[in-house]
């Protein structure tokens, strides 16, 4: 179908690798808890049942884009990385955190996922709030899809929510590796046929966020997340062909493979946590990649003049020795619940004003 058209290519640019006169914004979890307008509509709506009500996800979508009109360079679909478990037919609640009544036990248990998921009957309302927002937006950001990386699905499914020892998931990966293995390019699958109808619904750029990637060493890395997230890109590359967007890998914690990441893993940008250097992290991707990132989301509690010298700093690290250029100004994780949503304005409004010096 046809969508107005985009007005504002800052983001798509940045993310091709191209100079840019400011840094393209947005924050990951932007549209969530911190903002008062959000916290209304979760008053009276279950957290799965917005992301199921496209006229709701719509909504939710488009609130920060409308408090922050003019400051903010993309919109995010409101939705979560564990719509993957629902489709394959696991059972998620969100009390107040994920939680899975149900996990994977023991491979045995790969049994009661489903043979076969249809993307399109089980997420199909993803893809209605993807076109619906799209339409809403009228050209003023590009929208964001994504979905969440095999191995952080994994662990969820295995762990039953979240965890500090990942003592679970451990078990499976080093007790059954081939079981594992198995199950996270099934997952893969299910992903790559998600973003795909995402892109067709809408998305003009894609994020896999590999929130957990940090609990693995860089053996266990090569091993259990990067096959799997490789052929993610390749197979939504190769779905796609001429109508690929740009794509986006946020591997948080796992800093040590941004070189070969950059070399070979497929992906445009790789996000960036808080805890590398932006002259570091240029060094090791070498020009082959954007980045995006990185500022220390605790940052934002700081106050206007502890945020502001903060984003000097990133500005400053990320526009040396060439201006600004393949770079998308972001936090290291997502926006935390807590934070002022004018301090969040003053974030936004420093980037624009120190990323657009070359």
């Amino acid at each position: 179908m046809g969508f107005p058209p985009l007005k504002n290519d800052l983001l798509l640019r940045a993310a091709r690798g191209e100079k840019t006169e400011r840094a393209p914004v947005w924050v990951m979890r932007q549209a969530g808890r911190y903002l008062p307008e959000f916290r209304e509509v979760r008053k009276t709506h279950e957290f799965f049942d917005i992301c199921r009500t496209p006229a709701l996800a719509t909504e939710i979508t488009v609130q920060p884009i409308r408090r922050y009109t003019g400051l903010l360079d993309a919109a995010i679909i409101f939705s979560d990385i564990l719509v993957i478990p629902q489709a394959m037919g696991m059972e998620v609640l969100m009390n107040p955190g994920p939680e899975f009544p149900d996990p994977l036990s023991t491979p045995a248990d790969i049994a009661k996922l489903r043979d076969v998921v249809d993307v399109n009957k089980e997420l199909g309302y993803v893809f209605e709030a993807l076109t619906q927002t799209r339409i809403a937006l009228a050209g003023e950001v590009p929208l964001i899809g994504f979905c969440g990386a095999p191995w952080t699905l994994f662990a969820y499914m295995v762990e039953g929510g979240g965890s500090k020892t990942f003592q679970k998931v451990k078990t499976w990966i080093f007790k059954y590796p081939e079981e594992s293995k198995a199950l996270l390019i099934r997952i893969a699958d299910v992903c790559i046929d998600f973003l795909v109808g995402q892109v067709k619904a809408g998305a003009q750029l894609l994020q896999v966020f590999d929130s957990w990637a940090g609990e693995l060493s860089p053996h266990d890395f090569d091993t259990f997340s990067r096959p799997s997230l490789e052929y993610i890109a390749r197979g939504v590359r190769e779905r796609l062909g001429a109508d690929r967007v740009p794509m986006t890998l946020f591997a948080k914690g796992a800093n040590y493979a941004l070189a070969s990441l950059a070399e070979s893993s497929g992906y445009d940008t790789l996000g960036l946590d808080w805890l590398v250097d932006p002259l570091e992290a240029r060094r090791l991707v070498n020009d082959k990649v954007a980045l995006q990132g990185n500022m220390d989301p605790g940052v934002l509690y700081g106050g206007r003049e502890a945020i502001e010298a903060t984003v000097k700093r990133m500005c400053d690290g990320f526009t040396a020795n060439g201006g600004c250029r393949a770079w998308i100004a972001n936090l290291g994780h997502g926006i935390t619940p807590g934070v002022d949503p004018e301090d969040l304005r003053w974030f936004f409004e420093c980037v624009h004003k120190y990323s657009a010096r070359t």
